[in-house]
């Protein structure tokens, strides 16, 4: 029987990010998860792509758009789930163990893991507190926190939509009965630090809500890179 996770990174120019991230997951590959590693780039200039081939990933390019890049990227995923991350993202020892048991105990439904960010002190605590708070009470984890999906699901939901901010909430919104996995995606702090903790939250609250009242994804992502 094939193992049942198809891993689903999007990237752009990653290089930096993405040797760390795919060396996190090396335990669900001794553990038998892992079916294949699918990487959906959106035109990287650098060297994404040597890396990923290194790595055996099967490569897809498109235009970048996270939300396309993953659209296309799971459609081209075989495994029975998906476990869609971030190419910023480092998964904690222990992950594999704890996805096995979401698989075997989990009744089937959508996961994600805890937010930690990889800096210490009181701000990078607060702020993953609060995205943590979020996903427990209302089922919005963003993408740094990964999306652990069985395929019939998201296809049931519609997938990813093809959009550049908030695909990730966009799904999250159509998913039912998701839970946090008792284990922590690790993720870069270095927004934070670069914007400032208070201003990099509150800016990342302000999309949300105008992304709740109305505001079109790509008006919304043109805000955000500014």
């Amino acid at each position: 029987m094939p193992a049942p996770v198809s891993i689903v990174i999007p990237t752009l120019n990653a290089e930096a990010e993405l040797p760390a991230a795919l060396e996190h997951l090396m335990e669900g590959l001794a553990a038998g998860l892992i079916r294949e590693l699918v990487i959906s780039d959106g035109g990287s200039a650098d060297a994404t792509r040597a890396i990923a081939q290194a790595a055996g990933a099967e490569w897809i390019s498109g235009a970048p758009s996270r939300g396309g890049q993953l659209r296309r990227g799971c459609a081209a995923a075989q495994g029975e789930w998906l476990l869609v991350l971030h190419a910023d993202t480092h998964l904690e020892p222990g992950w594999a163990a704890a996805v096995s048991r979401h698989l075997q105990e989990g009744q089937g439904a959508a996961a994600c893991f805890r937010l930690r960010f990889r800096a210490r002190g009181l701000m990078p605590a607060w702020v993953a507190g609060w995205a943590n708070l979020r996903s427990r009470l209302f089922g919005l984890p963003y993408g740094d926190q990964g999306l652990l999906i069985r395929r019939a699901d998201y296809e049931a939901a519609g997938g990813y939509p093809d959009q550049p901010l908030m695909e990730d909430v966009a799904l999250a919104q159509r998913l039912s009965g998701l839970t946090m996995l008792p284990s922590a995606a690790l993720t870069s702090a270095a927004r934070y630090q670069r914007a400032g903790w208070l201003r990099r939250g509150g800016r990342n609250l302000w999309t949300l809500a105008r992304y709740f009242l109305g505001a079109a994804p790509e008006k919304l992502a043109n805000s955000y890179r500014k």
